[in-house]
């Protein structure tokens, strides 16, 4: 059997996960590739011709069979060639001697008597807190090269999508082969011990379809968006496998109790308890339990405010490259959308048109709340005051008028959903979107798509689609706000 440093990213990514590795095994099939999963591939592949470039000359082995570049790998490295391509590394397994471990950094680079291996990765946190599967990979082919050729790598680095090269630590590849050896014991019997699904570690996920709706359909406790893993994994060791038996085992002072793993130790379920059986409760019922009033600010009328943004691993630093707003209630307004352009001032002026529309809102409303939900909106109009500053004070009103519709809505009602994502939640309040792609995902790609271009029509005709989409969040959050009020007065 042959293993591969691709064998522990199936495992690791999005998040850990056996029943992965049992899917792959099966043969079982992929999704497609969303446009935001291959818009990260584009880069991915960009960010590593351009390191490539920075080396040339290079030595390309990335060519023939997997035995023909072993081979020549191995001849690359003996003859001490400077900088190699794609080289492929091979050991055999400690754990199993039919067991042939590969990898294929993007780069051994010779410095002195040995070679510093280097691999390309877009992420631009390289930390084990952030990507495990990073450090984990790169492990393995520092142990990989060691192995093969006795010398010690110089350094384990990777060229993060800043640009920056960070070294990792490396002494050995514990993690890497002890996964490996899981890995191998899943692949040989073909089937994963039970794995709960969860929803954002399910979501994009390529298996998704083949775990997600026998979960729901078999009523497995993972679903309860309050349930987490670790409770999961604690119910199936007592035989509960359905949500339906919880209120009849526990009330909340005994699963408050419970003991569940969580990391390397086990902790008890505590506060979580009461919410979980509200929720199994609401998931029997199939219909929302109130729990009071939803402590929304009165006014007249209320902004939705709803952002777009590029996670920091693909732009430095993390940028906002749309500011939406609109008025409802007695006195509603337009839709509002501060835009970034394309230029080097563009996210700047983006920020002031927002500054301006901002201001103009409290001229006419006074302190009316900005409503908006989680708080990627508190978290980036905070940064954006900090990068580009509040002269007139605006940012600091906004930040004080914010009303936060998830935490609102979590102390108000218990939903019957997996999920309290916006998408999810509007649902509940009967708001039907008219786009058939959309999601934050949708957007940002939808937004690379208009930097990348040059055609000016498509780039407005893009913008324009994330713009509707943009509208949409808003409107849907509207929706949900006055759902949540009619719920709690008991409309």
């Amino acid at each position: 059997m042959r293993l591969s440093a691709s064998d522990l990213v199936r495992y690791y990514s999005p998040e850990k996960c056996r029943k992965r590795l049992e899917c792959y095994r099966q043969g079982l099939k992929e999704a497609e590739p969303g446009a935001f999963a291959q818009v990260l591939e584009e880069l991915g592949r960009r960010h590593e011709a351009r390191h490539r470039e920075s080396l040339e000359p290079v030595l390309d082995l990335s060519q023939g069979s997997m035995d023909e570049r072993l081979k020549a790998t191995a001849a690359a490295i003996a003859r001490k060639e400077p900088r190699q391509y794609q080289p492929v590394l091979s050991a055999p397994a400690p754990f199993a001697a039919d067991v042939e471990v590969v990898g294929i950094p993007d780069f051994l680079i010779l410095d002195g008597d040995s070679y510093v291996v280097r691999d390309c990765k877009l992420s631009r946190q390289i930390t084990p807190e952030e990507h495990r599967e990073i450090i984990v990979q790169l492990e393995l082919y520092g142990w990989l090269f060691e192995t093969q050729t006795g010398l010690h790598p110089r350094r384990v680095e990777v060229v993060a999508g800043t640009g920056e090269v960070v070294e990792v630590p490396f002494s050995n590849a514990t993690e890497a082969l002890q996964t490996l050896e899981m890995v191998r014991d899943t692949y040989r019997s073909g089937y994963a011990d039970y794995e709960p699904v969860g929803w954002s570690k399910c979501g994009d996920c390529a298996y998704r379809e083949h775990c997600w709706p026998p979960a729901v359909n078999s009523r497995d406790p993972a679903i309860l968006p309050v349930v987490s893993q670790g409770i999961a994994r604690m119910f199936h060791e007592m035989g509960i496998t359905d949500y339906r038996e919880l209120p009849g085992r526990f009330n909340a002072e005994s699963l408050a109790e419970q003991k569940a793993p969580h990391g390397k130790r086990h902790q008890k379920v505590g506060k979580a308890a009461k919410s979980i059986l509200l929720h199994a409760e609401a998931f029997i019922a199939g219909k929302p339990i109130v729990l009071g009033p939803a402590q929304i600010p009165k006014s007249d009328n209320y902004v939705m405010f709803d952002l777009e943004g590029l996670p920091p691993q693909l732009d430095a630093p993390e940028k906002t490259y749309l500011w939406g707003t609109q008025v409802f209630g007695a006195e509603p307004g337009p839709c509002v959308q501060a835009t970034a352009g394309f230029g080097p001032e563009g996210e700047k002026q983006a920020w002031e048109e927002f500054l301006a529309v901002a201001e103009g809102i409290f001229a006419r409303y006074g302190d009316i709340p900005f409503v908006h939900w989680a708080v990627y909106e508190e978290t980036n109009v905070k940064k954006y005051i900090q990068r580009f500053g509040d002269l007139k004070g605006v940012g600091a009103r906004v930040l004080a008028n914010l009303c936060d519709l998830l935490p609102l809505t979590k102390q108000a009602v218990v939903l019957p959903i997996p999920s309290y994502s916006i998408k999810v939640v509007e649902r509940q309040a009967g708001y039907k979107r008219t786009l058939d792609e959309y999601g934050g995902q949708w957007s940002m790609a939808q937004y690379i798509k208009a930097v990348e271009t040059e055609d000016e029509t498509l780039r407005r005709e893009t913008m324009d689609s994330i713009r509707k989409y943009n509208k949409e969040d808003l409107e849907a959050t509207w929706a949900v706000h006055r759902w949540l009020a009619g719920l709690s007065s008991g409309d």
